[in-house]
């Protein structure tokens, strides 16, 4: 059942600290596994970009002392959790959880150029040090990299159809992705995006690489097709969830919480849910504001704050929380059909309510 306005709001205080237990259990294992996915920096100097962006290594090359440069590795997380839900046993899925990490950061580097940020998980990003063109060879190789990890998916006792199904759904995946990312930059330049069309983007930049990771980790566990595809509806819905709270905190996170600057989105006239919604529901001296400011090439800082009065005038922040909560509400609903054990269960709805109401 979905909260009114204010109870979903306290829900996301209170929901938005640690994370779930799944992402501790299985953070040793990805590790390693992506550590045997990524060749030393002695090998080439891309991939001595491609550590530094994953957070092992300082801008001189020196081993880094703390994690804090590091994501949530949200995707592995994901897909290893599947495979061990429908399986007991998650170490088949470990190459494709290590894939689908390296393909996500991928993205992140080709964002970071495209988005003009300087900086991504509290140090300054790859194109902001090195240069567009090497940040765009890093991605590549980073891209590859992880093409190459889920070849290993072959010596785990995983039949050679099942390999090369799985390697289909990821190539799938990631092609949905990058369709996202060009709609994303062409809304840049839109004020007639409907919120129909935001959310298709969104399952494709964000949500096929979580669909994904679930529909991979069942896959790798089970041949039962309506659990795979259960799984799959799954990611499908958190995918939806977290970019939705991932759009918020663009716009009303703590900066220090995130590591990066709030309100970026409104500075670089970024569609996000937030604006969207407010684009189709403001009138009069609102709705001219709205198109006057996110007609200007650059935004000044008065400019912001009236895009933040716009939205607090129609509602912005309080649906965009109602929508993650229902988005979050569908995901328990498609998890019901399969039989899952007590432990597996109470961590795909810790899972839910973490992502629906997270600070970072």
């Amino acid at each position: 059942m979905v909260q009114d306005d204010a109870q979903q709001s306290n829900l996301g205080l209170e929901r938005g600290g640690q994370l779930p237990a799944m992402f501790s259990r299985y953070k040793n294992s990805v590790e390693q596994e992506l550590y045997k996915a990524v060749p030393g920096s002695d090998v080439s100097e891309a991939y001595r970009l491609l550590r530094y962006h994953l957070g092992w290594i300082d801008q001189q090359g020196r081993a880094m002392g703390t994690t804090t440069s590091q994501g949530k590795a949200l995707r592995p997380t994901l897909c290893l959790f599947a495979c061990e839900a429908l399986a007991d046993d998650y170490s088949k899925a470990l190459p494709a959880a290590a894939a689908l990490e390296l393909i996500h950061n991928f993205s992140l580097i080709h964002d970071d150029i495209q988005d003009q940020d300087v900086v991504r998980r509290h140090q300054p990003t790859v194109w902001h040090i090195w240069g567009v063109p090497k940040a765009l060879a890093a991605g590549n190789a980073m891209q590859c990299t992880g093409d190459l990890a889920l070849l290993g998916a072959g010596g785990k006792d995983v039949a050679p159809e099942t390999v090369l199904r799985v390697s289909s759904i990821l190539t799938e995946s990631y092609m949905e992705m990058i369709q996202g990312q060009c709609m994303d930059l062409a809304f840049e330049s839109r004020t007639d995006i409907k919120a129909d069309e935001y959310l298709y983007m969104i399952a494709c930049k964000t949500g096929a690489l979580i669909r994904c990771g679930m529909e991979i980790g069942a896959l790798l566990a089970t041949e039962d097709e309506a659990k795979v595809r259960a799984f799959a509806d799954f990611g499908d819905c958190l995918g939806q969830a977290f970019q939705i709270r991932d759009d918020y905190l663009g716009i009303w996170g703590d900066e220090a919480t995130l590591g990066k600057a709030t309100g970026n989105d409104i500075r670089r006239r970024k569609k996000s849910y937030p604006v969207v919604f407010a684009l189709e529901r403001a009138s009069g001296r609102a709705m001219d504001d709205l198109l006057r400011i996110y007609g200007q090439d650059e935004l000044e800082e008065d400019d912001v704050q009236r895009v933040l009065a716009v939205l607090d005038e129609v509602g912005s922040q309080e649906h965009s929380q109602r929508i993650t909560e229902a988005a979050a509400a569908r995901a328990l609903e498609v998890l019901k059909p399969v039989s899952l054990p007590d432990w597996a269960q109470s961590e795909a709805e810790e899972l839910v309510d973490f992502l629906a109401g997270r600070e970072y």
